[in-house]
């Protein structure tokens, strides 16, 4: 498959997938009444079965990554070159950006508005760990006992960690990045996300090394 081919697909999944996330965020909050509860309900349940959309039908193409941590897992085991992961990850992050910037205009906000939501306490940087340690050992597990549910296994598994982490599973780079930019239910402060972004790096690594320990190998069959 064309690396051309396989960004756009990383880039159009990474708009959807934003979008999703953003505009459902919106949507909930919008029709809750204040209450976080059900507003986190919709959320969750609209991001998980739109990544199982995304990744059953973008998959065959580009491996629907969506994520640079899982760009880079898939460059340390061996299963992409350094130019594609490279590739991969500027198509992930500008797919994000112009999702939320879309997922804004969809609700007559202005396209880019830096969000003043806080999130930022050793609970969330935690959970950013742990949200993402679960994700990357979910793909690499499903990768190798089986293949084929993966796309609901992740879908499963992030809608769950939605409930489960007190962060509500960023656990991905360029979304954290990205949901810097809608000042919505979905947001994050601009000086909140690198601290994000480096607990999803630690809990990468951590994933990485339960996955090796259970699996043995890491590289593709």
């Amino acid at each position: 498959m064309p690396l051309a081919r396989r960004c756009f697909a990383e880039a159009l999944g990474s708009a959807a997938l934003l979008a999703v996330v953003v505009g459902s965020g919106i949507m909930g909050e919008r029709l809750a009444g204040g209450n976080d509860a059900l507003a986190l309900l919709a959320n969750s349940v609209a991001t998980g079965t739109g990544l199982l959309v995304l990744i059953t039908t973008l998959g065959p193409i580009s491996g629907a990554h969506f994520n640079p941590l899982v760009t880079l897992m898939d460059w340390l085991r061996g299963a992409l070159g350094a130019r594609d992961a490279a590739a991969y990850i500027a198509a992930q992050l500008a797919g994000a950006i112009a999702g939320v910037m879309l997922a804004n205009l969809m609700f007559d906000l202005a396209p880019i508005a830096f969000s003043e939501k806080p999130r930022a306490s050793p609970g969330l940087w935690l959970s950013e760990i742990v949200a993402t340690a679960g994700l990357v050992l979910t793909i690499l597990l499903g990768l190798r006992h089986r293949a084929a549910a993966v796309p609901a296994l992740v879908a499963s598994y992030i809608t769950a960690a939605y409930w489960f982490t007190a962060s509500t599973s960023f656990a991905n780079p360029s979304v954290t990045l990205a949901r810097t930019l809608t000042p919505t239910f979905a947001g994050i402060a601009p000086a909140d996300a690198p601290a994000f972004v480096l607990a999803q790096c630690l809990g990468a690594v951590a994933g990485l090394l339960c996955a090796r320990l259970l699996l043995g190998s890491l590289r593709p069959a």
